[in-house]
């Protein structure tokens, strides 16, 4: 069975990787993924995908596109003659391009749809205080998230877990997922299921506007945006007029009465830092300054001068 597999970030790695070590029944004759991306030093040389990394060393065809609407990348895939192709973190695809796979193209998404349809359900499911989440492989359509189901894996999601760790352990589920759905495929014995639009939620792309903190908020919903966004983009507040991103938090007990103070308020006690919410404290464990490297909450006290003011997160 040729395949093509498209994808950009380190999520979809695993999913190549499986495919691969399938190479009995299938056969990958093409990896397509974004541009390599410069760095912030003139002197360094462009940083490939991590997908990229992982299909030159396994020795596969890489090509790379920016463009996936351009005539070129269609003929390109065309070219293939493939039976499937394979979408996982990678960009919308237009009908010429997923419709050259004989058998059809399928996506991994990281929820388990139509919940969290967009291009961050990861962090949203955390966000919003999912207790469970999976993934679904789906098969390609014109409105994006849509398309019907192939198959689904749940996996709960652990309340002091954050965004970047339910993203690995989600990779590889969704790695076995993909693999099971080539073989359905394969066999031309998939079962499809139809999405439920009125069961639809979103997952909006993160912006500067969307990852603020706001300390008038109920500690556990604060508490979620930093797990939700950690460790990238991260959740952000403004401290003494710079940005300061909180990658790790936890509500807290205190016994100071935190409606005594205005919502992020900031309290230093015995080498611990805390922060006032709407309805009590959490605590901050590490976090970084504008300017200046990420740190343990314990390092940032240390340089910390707060004598006779009182200061707050805003």
């Amino acid at each position: 069975m040729r395949i093509i597999f498209m994808g950009t970030p380190e999520f979809a790695v695993p999913s190549l990787q499986a495919i691969v070590a399938e190479k009995e029944k299938f056969e990958i004759v093409l990896v397509v993924t974004g541009p390599d991306k410069p760095r912030r030093s003139k002197h360094a040389d462009a940083e490939a995908s991590a997908v990229k990394q992982a299909a030159l060393a396994l020795a596969l065809p890489v090509y790379e596109v920016d463009d996936v609407t351009c005539s070129d990348f269609a003929e390109t895939v065309a070219a293939c003659r493939a039976d499937a192709i394979v979408v996982a973190a990678f960009r919308i695809l237009p009908p010429a391009v997923y419709e050259q796979a004989t058998l059809g193209a399928f996506n991994l998404h990281a929820s388990l749809l139509p919940a969290y349809r967009g291009a961050a359900p990861i962090n949203w499911a955390i966000i919003r205080g999912e207790g469970e989440t999976g993934v679904t492989t789906f098969f390609l359509q014109q409105r994006v998230d849509t398309g019907n189901i192939i198959l689904q894996k749940k996996t709960p999601i652990a309340p002091d877990e954050n965004a970047s760790d339910l993203a690995s352990r989600l990779s590889v589920i969704g790695a076995q997922v993909v693999v099971d759905t080539l073989h359905l495929i394969e066999s031309r014995s998939v079962m499809v299921s139809s999405q439920n639009d009125a069961l639809a939620s979103r997952a909006p792309k993160l912006t500067r506007d969307n990852t603020r903190l706001e300390w008038s908020k109920p500690v556990s919903v604060i508490n979620n945006l930093i797990r939700g966004l950690a460790l990238k983009p991260a959740a952000w507040t403004t401290f003494r007029g710079k940005t300061m991103k909180i990658f790790r938090a936890t509500p807290a007990v205190h016994p100071a009465d935190h409606h005594s103070v205005p919502p992020g308020t900031i309290l230093v006690d015995r080498g611990r830092l805390y922060v006032s919410g709407y309805d009590g404290w959490i605590e901050l464990f590490s976090l970084q300054l504008e300017g200046r490297k990420p740190m343990e909450v314990t390092e940032f006290l240390r340089g910390f001068r707060h004598e006779n003011e009182s200061l707050q997160f805003v």
